[in-house]
């Protein structure tokens, strides 16, 4: 995430490219309200859009759950629970088959951005709960890689998604907005033990670099230069992602390597889905749906493998 302009799908893509490049699976999810991420992975065609599919994805992961009476009673935020559907990265599926298209080795799907008729009307963030309820359901590998590019600033924090990663990465420009966005992000995020880290981009020299440490100290992960590889793409002149400058090729090592350092904590991911869910059902969810949705969590699941593989047993 990061302030608008400050490089977040420009970063998703590279990244997404460079773990692919290096044999791993990687799945992309377009969630900003500012659909680029097909094209910078190289699309020259939008898969459908998730948003459009929430029928069909709520009626597959609703399954057989008893605490779940309909697919029209979940929400963006309903958990897992027995009988629910999980999702695998690696395996086909009928939210998977009709909402993902192949990107060069990536798998990828976008929310879908604002048609005609959501003009006026719609809150973008109905559809990017497609997103949140396919990361709710997800269970993911260690040597799996979903990566999301969020929408802009703060509008990150519009629901419980922000908590939904292992580590974030926020694009940071070396000047005054772009820390403060990433200030902004500290403060909203403190009490949910968020992994952050900071990648410093369109760094020119080492004045650039030395502001952002100052304003973000042990958080600065790396920094990314001026790329032409990056220019050339954006002026319809895509390369391999081998062309990519060493110096920035170095940095999505880094990236790379933070993430497969992060302890992935899956009782804090079922905690923070609950807790998310029973804000939403407080304030509109129940008045909508007709029902108390705190009956949709089911207290004795976690989506934990290991605990999933005793309860499958």
């Amino acid at each position: 995430m990061g302030k608008g302009g400050a490089g977040k799908t420009t970063l998703t893509a590279l990244f997404a490219r460079h773990l692919a490049s290096q044999g791993r699976t990687v799945l992309a999810l377009d969630a900003d309200i500012n659909q680029n991420l097909a094209v910078a992975l190289g699309r020259t065609g939008e898969p459908p859009a998730l948003g459009e599919h929430l029928p069909l994805i709520k009626e597959y992961l609703r399954g057989n759950n008893p605490r779940i009476s309909s697919a029209a009673t979940m929400v963006k935020t309903t958990p897992p629970g027995r009988g629910s559907r999980l999702l695998r990265v690696r395996e086909d599926n009928p939210v998977w088959d009709e909402c993902l298209r192949d990107a060069d080795g990536i798998r990828l799907g976008v929310t879908g951005g604002f048609a005609a008729d959501d003009l006026g009307v719609s809150c973008y963030h109905s559809k990017v709960g497609a997103v949140e309820l396919l990361l709710n359901h997800l269970v993911d590998a260690d040597d799996e890689y979903v990566l999301v590019d969020m929408t802009a600033g703060a509008d990150a924090f519009a629901s419980g998604l922000f908590t939904r990663f292992d580590r974030t990465f926020i694009a940071c420009e070396p000047t005054v907005r772009g820390v403060g966005v990433y200030r902004q992000y500290l403060e909203y995020a403190a009490d949910y033990d968020v992994a952050v880290s900071v990648i410093g981009n369109k760094v020119t020299d080492a004045a650039d670099e030395a502001f952002l440490r100052d304003h973000t100290g042990a958080d600065l992960l790396a920094t990314l230069g001026v790329s032409r590889h990056v220019r050339a793409a954006e002026q319809g002149r895509p390369a391999p992602i081998e062309d990519l400058e060493p110096a920035n090729r170095a940095v999505l090592d880094t990236m790379r390597a933070a993430v497969d350092g992060t302890s992935r904590d899956w009782d804090r991911f079922t905690r923070q889905a609950r807790e998310f869910h029973l804000r939403n059902a407080t304030a509109w969810a129940n008045e909508r749906t007709g029902e108390d949705l705190a009956g949709q969590i089911d207290p004795e699941f976690t989506l934990d493998p290991a605990a999933l593989s005793v309860l499958a047993s």
